[in-house]
């Protein structure tokens, strides 16, 4: 018989592993959790040489005391963890032990010690489970029908169904069932589009909001968007979009929104976002199917893009406690342009009236110019006096916060150079959320020519990505950093931008910046050819495409990267089921769509159905045989 000096963590794996080779076929055992009535029904034990029970001296006590037995198990992996405590009761009661799991946890997840535990989780071996069991990572299907690169994914609410659409012109409704299968396919050709790139499902699913671009030179930027029937597939309406990287979204069940550009310099614009009635036919003239919601200027080359809408009155639902306590070494990036800036209120000649004050501002640009004492380029002099001739035409922000009917349209926007480096947030009020009214929008006098924002994220960088989370709370963004310190001289020559993709998380509610960068994903497309990156947000997870052929998958609390989803090319676009977050949908230039399924959904799948009670392959032994 072993003593306890004798009995080392090695001979403890050996037994262990005795054990696992012994055990009866895994699809016949108990589920996940009931490990100890499977061990007390079978009085397992291991065997020594002489027939004794070697966890047991003679008298039937344990050989080992359970502090020893709990310090060797913490020299060993979650594997052998969970396997010797199928060797008798004392070991499997020692392997439930909530601290060896939260050890087994920091250490397998490299999770910093400060970060604490999950406020939903309600143990250290369950969350480790969640972390390892439940992450969509099992490639279960993979869809051939596009004949092109796949752009886009979107899922309908209810998840029972989901749109694609692909450089093949197409847009295809999918049935979402355990194995998925193609419902619908629209060819948008026939209505001179060169590619379908992004779709969204109304709110009770009975409409798809299809984006898509136009046929014509390399650098058109008109786009359309169509309205499909998801009861007839019939196409219901078509709307035009400038630039078509606006992409559209939907603000009620009913109505949709769209984007204009007008060009008022060399790189001065003003971009125009109208709200449309999905249903265009009204018989009567005297209903409006379209009404101006906002019109913003543009300095610098830039323009309004990749628009959507956070509801407000969701913010109070559960979601994730996100780990705010960093937040004071993070970079300020939110600017609320609500109240009197520090210039304004501290010029009071800023106080006159607009037109006084522009045309002052006006003759101290002219005159510095004609001096010769302002080195102006011609860029920079027609920003200064597009900045100067908005600043008496332009509407303020309307305060009304408190009111929880409010919703949140946000867009990519910038005011130093072309590609997008800003976020824009601006207020839809609730009687704005209707085509009834004026066409050309309420309450605007005829000096206020543009509309002011109420928010601005600079997030100094090339923005490739954005994504709410399901509560609308938190808002999530791709970006490619600027190198630190740089400097934009010329608005269509921007800053190199990094390889390397953060994920930068801010809270619509407090308007603040609430966790460090993700890292993990790349892209290494230029400036002038970068393109959107879809991600997408579920209620523990954000997963994300790249340009280095895989999706990647992380913990919204953890902060840490759970699983690389391999494509044969770029990933474009992922999407988790709203109703299932263990299933996730990613698309890729190979033109395929894969679906990922958690390693305890493919357990279930895969258990025998005709038994009384079929149980599937417990989480423990899973992990010992496909060990990551």
């Amino acid at each position: 018989m072993l003593s306890a000096v004798e009995f080392s963590g090695g001979q403890l794996v050996g037994l262990a592993r005795t054990a696992m080779s012994g055990t009866p076929d895994y699809q016949s055992l108990p589920g996940v959790g009931d490990e100890e009535a499977w061990v007390q029904s079978r009085h397992w034990w291991v065997s020594g040489p002489s027939g004794q029970n070697v966890t047991m001296d003679e008298g039937g006590l344990p050989l080992l005391p359970d502090s020893l037995v709990y310090q060797i198990f913490l020299s060993l992996g979650p594997a052998d963890v969970l396997a010797a405590g199928l060797v008798c009761r004392q070991w499997q009661a020692v392997s439930r032990d909530e601290f060896l799991w939260r050890e087994q946890f920091y250490r397998y997840y490299q999770v910093a010690r400060d970060v604490p535990r999950h406020p939903a989780a309600t143990s250290w071996y369950e969350e480790f489970r969640r972390l390892y069991d439940m992450v969509p990572c099992v490639e279960v299907q993979t869809l051939k029908e596009h004949t092109d690169q796949v752009l886009h994914l979107s899922f309908s609410h209810s998840g029972y169904q989901f749109a694609s659409c692909s450089k093949d012109c197409t847009v295809k409704i999918w049935n979402n069932d355990l194995t998925i299968s193609l419902l619908h396919s629209a060819d948008m050709r026939p209505y001179n589009w060169s590619y379908t790139q992004f779709s969204q499902f109304n709110q009770d699913d009975s409409l798809l909001l299809a984006s898509g671009v136009f046929l014509g030179p390399h650098n058109s930027s008109s786009g359309e968007i169509a309205v499909i029937s998801l009861d007839s597939f019939a196409l219901l309406s078509r709307v035009r979009n400038k630039p078509y990287d606006v992409f559209g979204c939907w603000l009620t069940e009913t109505s949709l929104i769209s984007g204009n550009l007008h060009r008022i310099g060399d790189i001065t614009s003003c971009s125009v976002l109208w709200l449309n009635n999905a249903f265009q036919d009204v018989e009567s003239e005297n209903v409006n199917v379209v009404k101006r919601l906002f019109k913003i200027q543009n300095l610098n080359a830039s323009t309004i893009r990749t628009v959507m809408v956070a509801d407000c009155s969701r913010f109070d639902s559960p979601d994730l406690l996100l780990d705010a306590s960093d937040q004071a070494g993070l970079p300020c990036r939110v600017f609320d342009l609500g109240g009197d800036t520090e210039e304004e209120a501290t010029d009071p000649g800023l106080h006159t009236s607009g037109s006084d004050h522009v045309k002052k501002g006006l003759r101290r640009v002219f005159d510095s110019v004609l001096d010769g004492h302002g080195q102006l380029s011609d860029c920079a002099l027609e920003t200064k006096v597009a900045e100067l001739l908005a600043q008496g035409h332009t509407k303020p922000p309307e305060c009304n916060d408190a009111d929880t009917r409010n919703k949140y349209l946000i867009f990519t926007t910038g005011c130093l150079t072309y590609s997008p480096h800003q976020i824009g947030i601006k207020q839809i009020l609730p009687h704005q959320m209707t085509t009834a009214g004026p066409v050309l929008g309420e309450g605007r006098g005829s000096d206020a020519f543009f509309d002011a924002l109420d928010h601005v994220i600079d997030v100094h960088g090339h923005i490739i990505g954005m994504g709410l989370s399901p509560d609308n709370r938190y808002l999530y963004v791709n970006s490619r950093a600027w190198p630190p310190g740089s400097v934009v001289a010329d608005p269509m020559q921007p800053p190199p931008i990094a390889e390397e993709i953060d994920l930068l998380v801010f809270d619509l509610k407090t308007m603040r910046e609430v966790k460090r960068a993700l890292r993990a994903h790349r892209a290494y497309t230029p400036n002038d050819e970068c393109f959107f990156i879809f991600l997408d947000v579920s209620r523990d997870f954000v997963a994300s495409g790249a340009e280095d052929r895989h999706g990647y998958i992380w913990d919204r609390h953890y902060n840490i990267c759970l699983a690389k989803l391999r494509h044969e090319d770029v990933v474009n676009s992922v999407a988790f089921s709203p109703q299932e977050q263990e299933l996730l949908l990613t698309a890729s230039d190979d033109a395929t769509i894969k679906a990922w399924r958690s390693p305890r959904i493919v357990r279930v799948l895969q258990a025998p159905r005709p038994r009384p009670r079929p149980r599937p392959r417990p989480f423990f032994s899973w992990f010992a045989s496909h060990r990551r």
